[in-house]
């Protein structure tokens, strides 16, 4: 009897041990189920409903055109709008879990740590910086999401590491509020942030040891463009086979990567005329 009495404790302590263990996985489970059903209610509330069939989603919600004219928002943003003035687009991968509202406010880390009704969330928003317009957009715009690991935000971004993959969704839509717009991908690749650039507003940059794609929002001459242009085709994973010229305007997804400290994986798409 003396061998049981001892080992009964043993597995007393085992068990709490396992439970302990498992009470972050269960957390994670419950947060990452929370934040799915949120954005649930968001895509069925936006441009490109979870539940809608082809001809809905391709038609843009009800919104005919590609344009509303200058200052009206479009008739398929109104309702998240009026919960959020911070709303500045719909950002839509077509086959992915990418589709998501993209924010912006006059604090550029706001969205980083805030979900869409403006709590405390780690998944955050996509969001774009305040230096972005969306009324008249620059050469490069740029929208900043969390890889999350199960896959939310931008954590399915960085499957555009396959060639295969860009070739079956080589198109991104990206809507603003005044707006319909639609991308093709021009090029993939990894690059790195620089601890002094992080939390600064861009500005112009052409230092020849690293390419800082972040800062890069306005070519006001097409040397300025091509110094963009050429780099991202440089780094690229593969060659997409979409060529771009000054006066072409494109779209990058930016997202952690662990390849390095302080790294990127980074999206690029060619505005489609």
């Amino acid at each position: 009897m003396e061998p049981k009495r001892t080992f009964r404790p043993l597995r007393i302590l085992l068990l709490l041990i396992i439970f302990v263990c498992l009470i972050p996985v269960l957390r994670f489970h419950f947060t990452s189920m929370q934040h799915e059903k949120q954005q649930k209610a968001l895509r069925n509330a936006g441009p490109h409903p979870e539940d809608a069939g082809p001809e809905l989603k391709s038609s843009g919600n009800g919104t005919s055109g590609t344009s509303s004219g200058k200052g009206e928002i479009l008739d398929k943003f109104q309702t998240l709008y009026s919960e959020n003035s911070d709303l500045a687009g719909w950002l839509f991968i077509e086959g992915t879990n990418i589709n998501n509202p993209v924010m912006k406010c006059e604090d550029d880390e706001y969205y980083l740590s805030h979900d869409f009704y403006r709590q405390n969330d780690k998944y955050g928003c996509l969001f774009v910086r305040n230096t972005a317009d969306l009324h008249t957009p620059g050469t490069n715009f740029i929208i900043y999401g969390h890889n999350m690991k199960d896959g939310s935000m931008f954590g399915e971004l960085d499957a555009y590491q396959s060639e295969d993959f860009c070739r079956e969704h080589p198109v991104i839509s990206f809507d603003t509020l005044y707006e319909e717009r639609s991308y093709e991908v021009i090029a993939a690749f990894q690059a790195k942030v620089f601890p002094e650039d992080l939390g600064n507003q861009p500005q112009p940059s052409k230092d020849p040891s690293a390419f800082k794609y972040y800062e890069f929002y306005q070519a006001d001459t097409e040397e300025d463009f091509l110094y963009f242009y050429e780099n991202i085709k440089k780094l690229s994973f593969y060659d997409t086979g979409v060529t771009a010229a000054f006066g072409d305007t494109f779209l990058t997804l930016s997202t952690c990567s662990y390849h390095t400290d302080d790294g990127r994986f980074v999206v690029v798409a060619k505005r489609i005329p």
